[in-house]
């Protein structure tokens, strides 16, 4: 490799948004994450279903009156 073109690869402080914070490296010094592997769902195995601004009750709506047109 060429000499002073590669950033310096130092000790980085991974913090997640459920408080659990872990070492590895990486370019910068600090990291912040909204999800790890100790809250994700997948890896707890408890389900969370996120609605978001009542998409789901809209796509209901909109097709239930689309069916009530139709037949």
């Amino acid at each position: 490799m060429k000499d002073k073109i590669h950033p310096k690869y130092i000790e980085c402080t991974v913090t997640c948004g459920c408080g659990n914070s872990f070492a590895t490296r990486a370019t910068v010094k600090e990291m912040r994450i909204e999800i790890c592997n100790t809250c994700h769902p997948f890896y707890t195995g408890k389900q969370k279903f996120v609605d978001t601004a009542g998409r789901v009750d809209r796509f209901k709506k909109k097709y239930a009156q689309a069916a009530a047109n139709k037949g």
